[in-house]
């Protein structure tokens, strides 16, 4: 953690215990949704396969983009040529699956572990079928990663297929950050409004879409853990638009106005296209903020979304918050969001759960936000949950779903009412 310009005004915690978090592997969910010609190979045991089976949900008549290549004990113990099994599992799929246009190999723990070169195996694939598609590998690991850092180390691993922009290239906004395709309309026509008209989406609906980058180039995160994609795009001197994270109506009305200024854009032009999105915002949330005003709220480590969730909460809905936890903080990232929360709020990093379920119970919150291994327990001890994954499956960015995402924290507090 890089320590915020605020950190000596708030009450920090560093935790360092047990994690209850899914794994890396768990962004494919959302990244083969969002990248319509990718594929993702898992290279992994059979409790990795079923995770991805039962986390997914996937609908019977559907045939997913994603599957797992399942190392045997044989393949561990050395008595088969794992790279000989992965290059006639991966041709299989190839050949029976035409329209894929990006195949990603990933790993479900470290090579050390799996006794297996994945960088390796991709550059051998890629080559070999280089006419076709494009093949790359990275770590999801729940031993390397956590639950969102899937996304990071997916895109990270594109971002040197990117093509370097020309000296005479116009300036271009690069928006980072898987988002549902119907957000990604709502941005394009408000970019275009604000006269930001060279506007890409990382990632694309195709994988191998991708901007040309370079000096020119700025760089808007929509999602706040993709620390790692954000450090490899600044090395091929792509520049950072510090931001507020569009989420809620203060949220997305910073974050475009950041775009703007950094493309001098008008004051009283962006006033004019972006007030009205505001104000019809805030007349939809009226009813959650009733609901949610006043409630007290504990977010759980889990998804590195939780500051700007916070914010969001404390800002617009009148909550208050008791403790925002957070797997990892980038300060750099997540500045914007930090110097808008109540400067008494205890933040913590890291996880350790015992101690963490002490003190949600303790402050007799209304609302805990957490992982969905801690719900039930939870929800037995009198407190409403809301699960930290359906924020990252659910489109929240933006004006228009700014009342969806109040909707998402007062829905646990009216069911429980009802019920009670």
């Amino acid at each position: 953690m890089n320590a915020p310009d605020q950190g000596m005004r708030m009450h920090w915690l560093r935790e360092r215990g047990q994690h209850e978090v899914f794994c890396g592997l768990t962004g494919i969910m959302w990244l083969h949704r969002k990248m319509q010609d990718a594929f993702f190979l898992i290279v992994g045991s059979r409790t990795c396969a079923h995770l991805m089976q039962s986390a997914a949900g996937v609908m019977i008549f559907a045939e997913p983009r994603f599957a797992t290549a399942i190392i045997e004990e044989r393949d561990l113990a050395g008595l088969a040529d794992a790279h000989e099994e992965l290059d006639r599992v991966a041709t299989a799929l190839i050949e029976r699956r035409p329209d894929i246009g990006l195949l990603f190999l990933v790993g479900s723990c470290p090579s050390e572990v799996i006794k297996l070169d994945l960088s390796r195996a991709a550059q051998r694939l890629d080559q070999r079928f280089a006419k076709r598609l494009r093949v790359l590998a990275y770590s999801g690991s729940g031993i390397e990663t956590s639950f969102t850092q899937g996304e990071d180390a997916c895109l990270a691993a594109l971002v040197p297929q990117m093509p370097q922009a020309k000296p005479s290239d116009p300036p271009n906004l690069l928006v980072v950050g898987t988002l549902a395709d119907v957000v990604e309309d709502q941005m394009r026509r408000h970019f275009k409004a604000l006269g930001i008209v060279r506007v890409d989406f990382f990632p694309g609906r195709r994988g191998m879409d991708l901007a040309a980058i370079g000096p020119q180039t700025r760089v808007l995160l929509a999602q706040p853990f993709l620390g790692e994609t954000l450090r490899l795009l600044q090395a091929r001197a792509a520049k950072h638009v510090p931001a507020s994270f569009p989420l809620g109506v203060e949220g997305s009305l910073a974050w475009y106005e950041a775009a703007a200024q950094a493309f001098d854009i008008a004051k009283a032009h962006q006033q004019s296209v972006l007030l009205p999105l505001a104000d019809r915002a805030r007349l939809a949330m009226q009813k959650h903020r009733q609901t949610l005003r006043g409630k007290k709220v504990f977010f759980f480590p889990d998804s590195q979304l939780e500051p700007a969730l916070a914010r969001f909460l404390y800002q617009e809905m009148e909550m208050q918050l008791t403790e925002v936890g957070t797997p990892y903080l980038h300060a750099a990232i997540m500045q914007a969001e930090l110097d808008a929360l109540p400067a008494d709020i205890c933040m913590s990093e890291g996880q350790d759960v015992d101690r963490q379920l002490d003190r949600c119970i303790a402050a007799a919150v209304d609302l805990a936000v957490c992982g969905l291994g801690l719900a039930n327990p939870l929800e037995a001890k009198g407190i409403s949950t809301k699960w930290s994954i359906e924020l990252v499956f659910t489109p929240i960015q933006g004006f228009e779903q700014s009342a969806d995402l109040a909707a998402l924290f007062s829905r646990p507090l009216q069911r429980r009412e009802r019920l009670s």
